[in-house]
């Protein structure tokens, strides 16, 4: 699907596993998962990684992100934002607000199998400062871009119901009665409401929130800027953006790679999300992850695989039965930077 670049030598294994469910009311399929250990060298000039941000590189990486059903990626145009994203004056704030009423802690939509991760983006608004009333968002990994979602408590939760409850609800669901089991189901007959479109290239999603984190707000300019380089650089077309908080501050930079389903190969409509990574990881990050389907294990922190498995527990299992890993195997330690 995508241009290859020249084959660099790199220690890669390939992992198959029977997914463990992620949110838990997905169902369990079989996948295989191609890790590259240690994220390739660059081939040339780039930035440097600022040497005084006080960057976690010892802690284990894997499965330090949490699991999540669908990714709601609001597109604000602006790079930087409150430090809560509710907080945020104008149509932003108000998006997040009423969609966090219906499907957040005490909406009539929560599910705590089925946990909704929204953050505000860089990626270009369509409204006029003089029309906040709408929003448009990103769906992960649903891979649908939505354009003018209305603000109002109706179309919110008419949205949610189409797109971001569980299809399958968890069985610890059983004793709820009709109508409770009713309002935490999705509902498809409602997608025609809105005025969706399939994202069909990569989407490459950078912590960059200076106002709740210096270290992402120092690192995400410098790789947004990188990622979009590299991309270019290889004919490949796709979307860079930097995004609110998702976790994990001290394992700055954090990037999520979602390969669109057309891609093909096992991280088809997968999720990854890697930490530290750094400007010298791009260029390896985009060989491994976008051109060859392929996770880099040092930098990872987990992810969602195409049917909504946990990519990380897919890769810690099979490094698990792949005789002689060990323990410190299992944790993926990063390598030092020079």
């Amino acid at each position: 699907m995508f241009p290859r670049a020249p084959l660099h030598i790199a220690r890669t294994r390939i992992y198959t596993n029977t997914l463990q469910r992620f949110p838990p009311s997905r169902l369990q399929s079989t996948s295989t998962i191609p890790v590259t250990q240690t994220c390739p060298s660059p081939t040339c000039a780039c930035a440097a990684t600022p040497a005084d941000l006080d960057i976690d590189r010892a802690a284990p990486l894997l499965n330090t992100m949490a699991a999540y059903a669908q990714h709601v990626v609001v597109c604000t145009g602006k790079e930087d934002w409150s430090s809560n994203i509710e907080q945020e004056e104008g149509g932003t704030g108000e998006f997040v607000r009423g969609l966090k009423g219906v499907v957040g802690r005490g909406g009539e939509g929560f599910d705590p199998f089925n946990n909704i991760l929204i953050t505000a983006s860089s990626l270009p608004t369509n409204n006029t400062p003089q029309n906040t009333t709408t929003t448009s968002a990103l769906l992960f990994p649903a891979f649908k871009r939505i354009q003018a979602i209305p603000h109002d408590p109706s179309s919110l939760a008419n949205f949610s119901s189409a797109f971001l409850k569980a299809q399958t609800l968890h069985p610890m669901h059983a004793p709820l009665s009709p109508p409770q089991k009713a309002a935490l189901t999705r509902q498809p007959a409602l997608t025609p409401l809105f005025a969706t479109t399939p994202i069909t290239t990569p989407t490459i999603l950078i912590c960059g929130h200076g106002s709740r984190d210096s270290r992402c707000g120092i690192l995400g300019p410098i790789l947004h800027a990188a990622f979009k380089a590299e991309l270019q650089r290889r004919g490949i077309e796709g979307e860079v953006a930097q995004i609110s908080h998702i976790g994990g501050h001290k394992y700055a930079g954090n990037v999520i790679v979602y390969v669109p389903p057309n891609a093909g190969g096992a991280l088809a409509g997968a999720g990854v999300w890697y930490g530290r990574v750094g400007p010298e990881q791009v260029e390896g990050v985009v060989g491994e992850t976008v051109v060859r389907g392929r996770v880099v294990g040092e930098l990872l922190r987990g992810g969602i695989t195409g049917e909504g498995g946990s990519l990380g527990r897919v890769v810690e299992d099979g490094m698990r039965k792949d005789g002689g890993e060990g323990e410190e195997g299992l944790r993926l330690r990063a390598r030092a930077r020079g």
